[in-house]
């Protein structure tokens, strides 16, 4: 019997998938349990439906992260924190902190997870900040790091 699981079962197929499942199985365990429903024409329009909708708004998501990126190339970010005389920070300037300023000084919204920051900076002076905003959408963004006067 062919049936659309409705989530992810171990062993037996992913989310949005169509599979052959044994007859008893599909009808005493997949079908009552909602795990799953038959692949009847009704059901099978409904699948294509959804996942042109879910094509749709990804293709949406990566056009948003394509203009973000444009942004970000252009930006440099400046963030000020307290300094020794050597250059060096005390702290460090972290991936949250990015995030924040970036939001405060250029209204842009990125979640500091996405900043890839490899350790935090740690000297006054310019680097260069990998931002991932989509799938296979990279960004980067300048971060001038000065010492207050």
């Amino acid at each position: 019997m062919k049936v659309i699981l409705l989530e992810n079962i171990k062993g037996v197929g992913k989310k949005d998938e169509i599979i052959n499942a044994n007859d008893g199985y599909a009808r005493n365990f997949l079908i009552p349990q909602k795990k799953a429903v038959e692949a009847n024409n009704a059901n099978m329009s409904n699948l294509k439906a959804k996942q042109d909708s879910n094509a749709f708004k990804k293709q949406e998501d990566k056009k948003k992260a394509e203009e973000i990126k444009e942004k970000l190339s252009k930006l440099n970010l400046k963030i000020q924190v307290k300094a020794g005389e050597n250059g060096k920070i005390f702290g460090g300037v972290t991936a949250k902190e990015i995030a924040e300023q970036l939001e405060k000084q250029h209204k842009i919204l990125i979640d500091k997870r996405k900043i890839d920051l490899k350790e935090t900076i740690k000297n006054l002076g310019t680097t260069i900040v990998e931002i991932k905003l989509f799938e296979s959408v990279v960004g980067t963004l300048k971060v001038s790091v000065e010492g207050l006067k």
